[in-house]
């Protein structure tokens, strides 16, 4: 099969899949068919928009043959005001039920966040899913150690960031760092990948509202995170691939009280331009 191909029984000749390709790779002119341009093999990134934006159907990609595309289903578009209140009624988790998240569940909610947008549609983001209590206290443990590090050598910055309170918290039994949830999920990527810090953050954005949608509840690891960035033993006893390391990491569970308000915000700060 070539890179696409088109269906000349049912292809409108509208030209839209080559106005929207964001890599130019698709040549059309008026009361022809679309065809690959030079180059194009190379240069496709796979993102499937031409498949995606024909209203007929017509395009098939090598890599997304249209048939294994599902159309939209448009009743399922949520109304401005749904939207709204889905985002607003969204809450950071700190505090779980002692019950186990089943493999299937959290298989489904990192397939749904592997559809976040990358850069060149790179998809750079992998995931290490942790669920052993051992495990997961240990690294706990590590990122306390960093705490104490960090308010020995770097007492201002320590100072900023009150870990001196959450070491203490730590040592009265309190788990500050992982707030017991009964899975940590790591977004990670190959060192030198310049894509991956946004990459892993947008997914785990999305990970964190479709986890929301199926009664899961998650928090950023906020302090493992900066924790894994710059200590070496932590570094160490995360289980990554070599070569790769640690660009976000989410707590996930199932919230242990409901929520039944939608609190307020700053109003936003904006610079009009138009």
């Amino acid at each position: 099969m070539n890179l696409f191909e088109i269906n000349p029984e049912t292809c409108n000749q509208d030209g839209i899949c080559a106005e929207i390709c964001p890599s130019r790779i698709i040549h059309f002119r008026k009361s022809r068919y679309p065809s690959p341009t030079a180059g194009a093999e190379a240069a496709c990134i796979r993102c499937g928009h031409c498949v995606a934006v024909c209203p007929s159907g017509s395009l098939s990609h090598r890599a997304l043959p249209v048939e294994q595309c599902p159309p939209v289903n448009r009743d399922f578009q949520l109304s401005p005001e749904q939207c709204e209140h889905f985002l607003r009624a969204r809450r950071s988790i700190r505090t779980y039920k002692k019950k186990a998240v089943p493999g299937d569940e959290i298989q489904r909610v990192i397939e749904m966040a592997r559809y976040a947008p990358t850069g060149r549609n790179a998809q750079d983001a992998q995931w290490l899913v942790l669920g052993k209590r051992a495990e997961i206290h240990n690294l706990a443990r590590l990122v306390v150690a960093w705490m104490q590090w960090m308010t020995e050598h770097e007492t201002e910055v320590a100072a900023a960031m009150h870990l001196d309170q959450t070491v203490r918290l730590w040592q009265s039994g309190d788990d500050i760092i992982f707030r017991n949830a009964p899975v940590l999920i790591v977004a990670h990527a190959e060192k030198g990948n310049i894509r991956a810090l946004e990459s892993c953050t947008i997914a785990l954005s999305y990970l964190e509202l479709a986890a929301t949608s199926m009664g899961l509840g998650c928090c950023w690891a906020g302090y493992f995170m900066r924790a894994a960035a710059v200590y070496q033993p932590l570094k160490e006893a995360l289980p990554l691939p070599g070569g790769h390391q640690s660009f976000g990491a989410m707590m996930l569970g199932y919230p242990k009280y409901k929520y039944h308000r939608l609190p307020l915000r700053k109003v936003p700060e904006i610079t009009w331009r138009l």
